[in-house]
């Protein structure tokens, strides 16, 4: 099984990296591959809703977004994670699921989704929620932990003495783990989810 892993943070190695590190190590018990990807120092431009998409099957700028694309297909669970800034997430980050979510056709359902976020105090839970919406609006399961998956730390190195932060994050990894090998046995044995035709209301008629 493969985790995609998207540190939103621009500093590598920072605290975003430390809440990262503790889910891979339990990922890896559990005989889980991940791949953490540095997205948070990279420049990426917000989506213009041009639905080039739509034809071309992909993005139409040509960036990360193309790039991680083919790995997500791939993967049977995603954790995307960010620092905190304004009570939301990294904007780099935004930008990249925007077009990442929106450029790809293939069918997210039952990937398992996770968020992790990262502040010195406030604007965790605001963030969480910013987050998870992704997965929500794809048929992506939401793995949880014993608490909601944040961390606190400031300066760099400091998210390593949150100890109820990194516990949650095992958690977390464990929960996921769990969802996802449950997944793989529940398509052998029953399949997906019967789909509907997509139904499309606007409110003006």
């Amino acid at each position: 099984m493969k985790v995609l892993m998207l540190n939103g943070s621009p500093r590598v190695n920072g605290n975003t990296s430390i809440a990262l590190a503790e889910i891979e190590k339990v990922f890896a018990e559990e005989g889980i591959e991940a791949e953490t990807i540095q997205v948070g120092g990279q420049a990426i431009r917000g989506c213009m809703a041009c639905n080039g998409c739509a034809k071309k099957g992909k993005c139409v700028f040509d960036d990360a977004v193309n790039e991680i694309a083919p790995k997500f297909e791939a993967c049977d669970g995603l954790v995307v994670a960010s620092p905190v800034y304004y009570a939301s997430a990294n904007a780099t980050l935004v930008a990249l699921l925007d077009r990442l979510f929106y450029s790809t056709p293939f069918d997210k359902t039952m990937k398992v989704g996770a968020s992790v976020v990262v502040a010195r105090r406030g604007g965790l839970s605001a963030t969480f929620d910013e987050l998870n919406k992704y997965f929500t609006i794809s048929g992506m399961p939401v793995a949880s932990s014993q608490y909601w998956n944040s961390v606190h730390g400031l300066a760099k190195g400091e998210a390593a003495q949150d100890g109820e932060g990194l516990q949650t994050m095992r958690t977390l990894a464990r929960n996921m783990a769990f969802l996802m090998k449950s997944i793989a046995l529940g398509k052998e044995q029953y399949g997906l989810p019967k789909t509907e035709p997509h139904v499309v209301t606007n409110f003006i008629h």
